[in-house]
């Protein structure tokens, strides 16, 4: 079924866009289920939105099965959905025409405001674990209101 961003109002939420073919996709997968673990009970959220769900002529039902195939695969802790990849680039704020990688993630606080998201290229040091702990943490750490 559908879900909103916005039903995890009052989360901390790791939105992570990935392919559920890409090998660097898997790996961030894994590391959110770690942290899904780690931080939970905190009120983080972690959430995998595949953009490969559609292609190939897959329908929305061949899509469910695919991210559910990928959920049971990778053991996620965590919700996995997709969406079309045009959804993706309109959320992130990037043409079409420009470069993008995956998995990009996007780190946001309980109000819903992004507080970090990956540069459309990618970056190595945004992904390390230590720099996503430390970010969340943060998050964490402020109030619904934004104070700390």
């Amino acid at each position: 079924g559908e879900h909103l961003l916005s039903q995890y109002r009052g989360k901390v939420v790791a939105l992570e866009f990935i392919l559920t073919t890409c090998p660097h996709c898997q790996m961030a997968s894994h590391l959110m289920t770690k942290l899904q673990s780690d931080y939970g009970s905190r009120g983080f959220q972690a959430l995998d939105l595949a953009i490969n769900g559609l292609d190939e002529g897959r329908s929305p039902k061949d899509a469910d099965a695919l991210v559910q195939a990928f959920s049971a695969t990778y053991q996620t802790g965590f919700p996995v959905g997709w969406v079309p990849r045009e959804q993706m680039l309109s959320f992130l704020q990037i043409k079409p025409t420009q470069r993008s990688v995956v998995p990009q993630l996007v780190l946001i606080d309980r109000k819903g405001i992004i507080h970090y998201q990956e540069p459309p290229e990618g970056d190595e040091q945004f992904m390390q674990e230590p720099v996503i702990r430390q970010r969340i943490e943060e998050l964490l750490s402020l109030k619904a209101n934004g104070s700390k």
